[in-house]
């Protein structure tokens, strides 16, 4: 492997051990693309292509790399297949400035079908995961087992404002460091190794130097609105999801309350939940080896 392709798995792996993630050897994932009917998809695959096949959804405003803590930690007996959704890391943006539901589900529709395989788990995190359940509601006959993180058809609006504001943040920046700065103090419970590691995926170097997002400028907008479902429609494919499923909640989070989450359960008789300690709304990065002792063993389970 070249040098400078090996850096960023360095990297990784000492991250990864820094929080606590185990994982049997120093797996080597492989990135892909696929096109779509509108635009090219870029997704990295980790494990044997001969394992169960575990689709993970990143977050709004992140990369397919949100989720590499984890699979590093689940590749020794999953096949995952991490994506960019579009608009984000290395996925091309739409040109139309289309980010709405409807869309996202197309995207996501023609990628799993073009996977030829059945008995998906699929896995998303904030906009992954309710991209995740509207999927599975839709398509009962490609997905095995759901896992929705810190997400769910309510949410708290100041956890939203929260997020909203990071993102409009000014969005160029002189040097890399003032990323990992930054993100520190948005993520203080994360360490530097880690935050550093994230941002080799999920910033790049423009023409004049400085620094800025892997995603869309479109989304950073404030003034921008994406067409979005409402809550009634969202408890609507909730209560429709027929397979086995899991509503992970990270304990400080400010987006998913407690009581949305007992209402889900109570609402989609397939459902169950778990709380990751030590979390907030971005569970999988906040306490990996957290969130892989939950998942890891209910995936497993059901196999």
């Amino acid at each position: 492997m070249p040098s400078n392709q090996r850096a960023p798995l360095e990297s990784l792996y000492k991250a990864a051990r820094g929080r606590g993630v185990e994982f049997s050897e120093e797996f080597v994932p492989t990135t892909r693309t696929f096109d779509t009917s509108e635009l090219r998809l870029s997704y990295t695959e980790w494990g044997d292509r001969g394992l169960p096949a575990v689709v993970l959804l990143h977050g709004f405003a992140q990369t397919s790399h949100a989720w590499d803590l984890i699979t590093l930690g689940l590749a020794d007996r999953f096949h995952l297949i991490s994506l960019d959704q579009r608009g984000h890391g290395d996925s091309e943006w739409a040109t139309d400035g289309d980010y709405s539901l409807e869309t996202q589900q197309n995207d996501l529709d023609e990628f799993i079908k073009s996977l030829g395989v059945s008995g998906i788990n699929l896995v998303g995190l904030s906009m992954g995961g309710r991209n995740a359940y509207v999927f599975a509601s839709r398509n009962p006959h490609l997905i095995s087992n759901l896992v929705v993180v810190d997400t769910g058809p309510n949410g708290m609006r100041s956890g939203r404002s929260r997020i909203r504001n990071f993102v409009t943040m000014p969005d160029e920046l002189d040097t890399f460091e003032e990323f990992v700065e930054r993100v520190h103090f948005y993520v203080p419970q994360r360490s530097l190794d880690q935050i550093r590691n994230s941002l080799l995926n999920n910033i790049r170097q423009m023409e004049n130097g400085k620094w800025t997002w892997k995603y869309d400028r479109l989304l950073r907008d404030p003034n921008y609105r994406r067409q979005a479902a409402s809550q009634d429609q969202l408890w609507a494919y909730w209560e429709s999801v027929k397979c086995p499923s899991l509503i992970i909640r990270g304990g400080n989070s400010d987006v998913l309350t407690s009581e949305t989450v007992a209402e889900m359960t109570s609402r989609n008789p397939f459902s169950e939940s778990a709380v990751v300690l030590e979390s907030g709304h971005l569970v999988p990065g906040d306490n990996p080896a957290g969130f892989l002792r939950v998942i890891r063993p209910w995936l497993l389970e059901r196999v």
